[in-house]
Protein backbone atom coordinates (compact mmCIF):
# COMPACT_ATOMS: atom_id res chain seq x y z
CA UNK A 1 0.00 0.00 0.00
CA UNK A 2 2.57 2.61 0.58
CA UNK A 3 4.46 1.54 -2.69
CA UNK A 4 0.95 2.44 -4.28
CA UNK A 5 0.67 6.04 -2.44
CA UNK A 6 4.23 6.79 -3.18
CA UNK A 7 3.70 6.55 -6.64
CA UNK A 8 0.62 8.52 -6.58
CA UNK A 9 2.42 11.44 -4.71
CA UNK A 10 5.09 11.67 -6.82
CA UNK A 11 3.21 11.06 -9.84
CA UNK A 12 0.30 13.93 -8.97
CA UNK A 13 3.07 16.34 -7.92
CA UNK A 14 5.23 15.93 -11.15
CA UNK A 15 1.97 15.68 -13.62
CA UNK A 16 0.45 19.45 -12.32
CA UNK A 17 4.35 21.01 -12.41
CA UNK A 18 5.03 19.87 -15.47
CA UNK A 19 1.23 20.38 -17.30
CA UNK A 20 0.35 23.34 -15.87
CA UNK A 21 1.66 26.16 -18.55
CA UNK A 22 2.07 23.47 -21.05
CA UNK A 23 1.59 24.21 -24.71
CA UNK A 24 -1.50 21.38 -24.11
CA UNK A 25 -2.14 23.49 -21.19
CA UNK A 26 -2.52 26.51 -23.22
CA UNK A 27 -4.34 24.60 -26.06
CA UNK A 28 -6.91 23.58 -24.03
CA UNK A 29 -7.56 26.88 -22.56
CA UNK A 30 -7.65 28.58 -26.36
CA UNK A 31 -10.40 25.90 -27.34
CA UNK A 32 -12.49 26.32 -24.55
CA UNK A 33 -13.00 29.79 -25.70
CA UNK A 34 -14.00 28.90 -28.82
CA UNK A 35 -16.23 25.77 -28.86
CA UNK A 36 -18.55 23.93 -26.04
CA UNK A 37 -16.01 23.26 -22.78
CA UNK A 38 -17.91 20.08 -22.19
CA UNK A 39 -16.57 18.79 -25.83
CA UNK A 40 -12.83 20.33 -25.03
CA UNK A 41 -13.11 18.42 -21.66
CA UNK A 42 -13.35 15.80 -22.86
CA UNK A 43 -11.43 16.04 -26.13
CA UNK A 44 -8.00 17.00 -24.07
CA UNK A 45 -8.96 14.90 -20.66
CA UNK A 46 -9.40 11.00 -22.71
CA UNK A 47 -5.86 11.79 -24.58
CA UNK A 48 -4.15 12.76 -21.94
CA UNK A 49 -5.87 9.62 -19.74
CA UNK A 50 -4.49 7.53 -23.02
CA UNK A 51 -0.91 8.73 -22.77
CA UNK A 52 -0.84 8.54 -19.12
CA UNK A 53 -2.03 4.71 -19.13
CA UNK A 54 -0.15 3.91 -22.12
CA UNK A 55 3.43 5.76 -20.85
CA UNK A 56 2.88 3.60 -17.84
CA UNK A 57 2.46 0.56 -19.45
CA UNK A 58 5.72 0.83 -20.85
CA UNK A 59 7.62 2.15 -17.72
CA UNK A 60 5.47 -1.19 -16.09
CA UNK A 61 7.30 -3.67 -19.51
CA UNK A 62 10.48 -1.96 -18.58
CA UNK A 63 11.69 -4.03 -15.96
CA UNK A 64 10.68 -7.19 -17.92
CA UNK A 65 13.04 -6.15 -20.69
CA UNK A 66 15.60 -5.63 -18.70
CA UNK A 67 17.52 -5.83 -14.76
CA UNK A 68 15.46 -3.55 -12.13
CA UNK A 69 18.63 -2.68 -11.23
CA UNK A 70 19.62 -0.93 -15.22
CA UNK A 71 16.28 0.66 -15.14
CA UNK A 72 16.68 2.22 -12.02
CA UNK A 73 19.36 3.90 -13.23
CA UNK A 74 18.23 5.02 -16.68
CA UNK A 75 15.39 6.54 -14.40
CA UNK A 76 17.30 8.27 -12.12
CA UNK A 77 19.33 9.48 -15.12
CA UNK A 78 16.17 10.53 -16.73
CA UNK A 79 14.63 12.55 -13.60
CA UNK A 80 17.96 14.70 -13.34
CA UNK A 81 17.96 15.07 -16.81
CA UNK A 82 14.18 16.37 -16.55
CA UNK A 83 15.03 18.75 -13.82
CA UNK A 84 18.11 20.29 -15.26
CA UNK A 85 16.10 20.93 -18.66
CA UNK A 86 13.08 22.50 -16.48
CA UNK A 87 15.85 24.05 -14.74
CA UNK A 88 17.55 25.91 -17.93
CA UNK A 89 13.87 26.55 -19.18
CA UNK A 90 13.13 28.29 -16.26
CA UNK A 91 15.92 30.35 -15.89
CA UNK A 92 16.09 31.39 -20.14
CA UNK A 93 12.82 32.18 -20.26
CA UNK A 94 12.21 35.48 -22.38
CA UNK A 95 8.94 35.98 -21.37
CA UNK A 96 5.43 34.66 -19.65
CA UNK A 97 3.12 34.89 -22.42
CA UNK A 98 5.36 33.99 -25.17
CA UNK A 99 4.51 30.57 -25.43
CA UNK A 100 0.44 31.08 -25.04
CA UNK A 101 0.78 33.35 -28.18
CA UNK A 102 2.70 30.52 -30.09
CA UNK A 103 0.40 28.03 -29.50
CA UNK A 104 -2.76 30.79 -30.39
CA UNK A 105 -0.97 31.64 -33.46
CA UNK A 106 -0.98 27.79 -34.54
CA UNK A 107 -4.61 27.45 -33.86
CA UNK A 108 -6.03 30.92 -35.26
CA UNK A 109 -4.28 29.19 -38.24
CA UNK A 110 -5.95 26.05 -38.18
CA UNK A 111 -9.40 27.92 -36.92
CA UNK A 112 -9.60 29.97 -40.24
CA UNK A 113 -8.22 27.08 -42.49
CA UNK A 114 -11.18 25.19 -41.08
CA UNK A 115 -13.97 27.66 -41.06
CA UNK A 116 -12.88 28.47 -44.74
CA UNK A 117 -13.72 24.54 -45.91
CA UNK A 118 -16.50 24.41 -43.67
CA UNK A 119 -18.65 27.54 -45.01
CA UNK A 120 -18.79 25.56 -48.06
CA UNK A 121 -20.72 23.20 -46.79
CA UNK A 122 -22.61 24.57 -44.53
CA UNK A 123 -25.84 24.81 -46.35
CA UNK A 124 -25.94 21.71 -47.88
CA UNK A 125 -25.50 20.12 -44.65
CA UNK A 126 -28.05 22.03 -42.43
CA UNK A 127 -30.33 19.76 -42.67
CA UNK A 128 -28.59 16.65 -42.14
CA UNK A 129 -27.02 17.72 -39.02
CA UNK A 130 -30.32 18.62 -37.35
CA UNK A 131 -31.34 14.96 -38.06
CA UNK A 132 -28.17 13.48 -36.72
CA UNK A 133 -27.78 15.62 -33.30
CA UNK A 134 -27.54 12.12 -31.86
CA UNK A 135 -25.69 11.07 -28.63
CA UNK A 136 -22.90 8.96 -30.93
CA UNK A 137 -22.68 12.95 -33.00
CA UNK A 138 -21.76 14.56 -29.84
CA UNK A 139 -19.39 11.69 -29.01
CA UNK A 140 -17.21 12.06 -32.22
CA UNK A 141 -17.79 15.64 -32.94
CA UNK A 142 -15.35 17.48 -34.71
CA UNK A 143 -14.42 19.47 -32.12
CA UNK A 144 -13.76 16.49 -29.77
CA UNK A 145 -11.61 14.84 -31.81
CA UNK A 146 -10.04 18.51 -32.27
CA UNK A 147 -8.63 18.66 -28.80
CA UNK A 148 -7.99 14.47 -28.64
CA UNK A 149 -5.49 14.82 -31.76
CA UNK A 150 -3.91 18.21 -30.47
CA UNK A 151 -3.57 16.95 -26.91
CA UNK A 152 -2.68 13.33 -27.92
CA UNK A 153 0.27 14.76 -30.38
CA UNK A 154 0.80 17.24 -28.20
CA UNK A 155 2.01 15.45 -25.45
CA UNK A 156 3.76 12.13 -27.65
CA UNK A 157 7.49 12.55 -26.50
CA UNK A 158 7.41 15.10 -24.14
CA UNK A 159 9.16 15.56 -21.27
CA UNK A 160 6.26 14.98 -18.80
CA UNK A 161 5.44 11.44 -21.24
CA UNK A 162 8.92 10.62 -20.45
CA UNK A 163 8.58 11.18 -16.97
CA UNK A 164 5.50 8.96 -16.81
CA UNK A 165 7.09 6.39 -18.14
CA UNK A 166 10.27 6.57 -16.03
CA UNK A 167 8.49 7.10 -12.64
CA UNK A 168 6.33 3.63 -13.50
CA UNK A 169 9.57 1.72 -14.13
CA UNK A 170 10.71 2.87 -11.07
CA UNK A 171 6.97 3.08 -8.63
CA UNK A 172 3.67 1.48 -8.36
CA UNK A 173 2.33 1.41 -11.68
CA UNK A 174 -1.28 1.78 -10.34
CA UNK A 175 -0.25 4.89 -7.89
CA UNK A 176 1.28 6.42 -11.51
CA UNK A 177 -1.78 5.82 -13.12
CA UNK A 178 -4.60 6.99 -10.54
CA UNK A 179 -1.68 10.28 -9.81
CA UNK A 180 -1.18 11.21 -13.23
CA UNK A 181 -5.03 10.88 -14.26
CA UNK A 182 -5.95 13.43 -11.05
CA UNK A 183 -3.12 15.59 -11.69
CA UNK A 184 -4.16 15.74 -15.32
CA UNK A 185 -7.82 16.07 -14.45
CA UNK A 186 -6.79 18.90 -12.38
CA UNK A 187 -4.53 20.49 -14.84
CA UNK A 188 -7.13 20.28 -17.67
CA UNK A 189 -10.07 21.07 -15.52
CA UNK A 190 -8.68 24.32 -14.25
CA UNK A 191 -7.32 24.87 -18.06
CA UNK A 192 -10.71 25.09 -19.83
CA UNK A 193 -13.20 26.83 -16.88
CA UNK A 194 -10.12 29.04 -16.57
CA UNK A 195 -9.50 30.12 -20.09
CA UNK A 196 -7.49 32.45 -21.26
CA UNK A 197 -7.10 34.97 -18.31
CA UNK A 198 -6.07 31.69 -16.27
CA UNK A 199 -3.70 31.23 -18.53
CA UNK A 200 -1.91 34.75 -19.30
CA UNK A 201 -1.70 34.89 -15.27
CA UNK A 202 0.69 31.25 -14.71
CA UNK A 203 4.56 32.27 -14.62
CA UNK A 204 5.92 29.70 -16.97
CA UNK A 205 9.59 30.42 -15.01
CA UNK A 206 7.90 30.31 -11.85
CA UNK A 207 6.70 26.56 -12.55
CA UNK A 208 9.27 25.66 -14.66
CA UNK A 209 11.98 26.32 -11.66
CA UNK A 210 9.72 24.18 -9.19
CA UNK A 211 9.20 21.20 -11.68
CA UNK A 212 13.07 21.09 -11.89
CA UNK A 213 13.92 21.45 -8.10
CA UNK A 214 10.73 18.38 -7.74
CA UNK A 215 12.92 16.82 -10.61
CA UNK A 216 15.98 16.81 -9.04
CA UNK A 217 14.87 16.13 -5.82
CA UNK A 218 13.48 12.91 -7.44
CA UNK A 219 16.53 12.29 -8.81
CA UNK A 220 18.41 12.64 -5.14
CA UNK A 221 15.76 10.00 -3.63
CA UNK A 222 16.58 7.62 -6.29
CA UNK A 223 19.73 7.34 -6.50
CA UNK A 224 19.57 6.99 -2.44
CA UNK A 225 17.58 4.02 -2.86
CA UNK A 226 18.32 0.84 -2.97
CA UNK A 227 16.63 -1.76 -5.59
CA UNK A 228 17.15 -5.38 -5.88
CA UNK A 229 18.92 -6.75 -9.09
Amino acid sequence: MSSVVQGFTKSLAMTVLSEIGDKTFFAAAILAMRHPRRLVLAGCLSALIVMTILSALVGWAAPNLMSRKWTHHITTLLFFGFGMWSLWDGFTAEGEAEELAEVEAKLNADWKADTGTTKKRSKDDDDLKKQKRRFLSQLFSPILLKAFSITFFGEWGDKSQLATIGLAADENPFGVVLGGIIGQALCTTAAVLGGRSLASQISEKIVALSGGVLFIVFGIQSFLSTVES
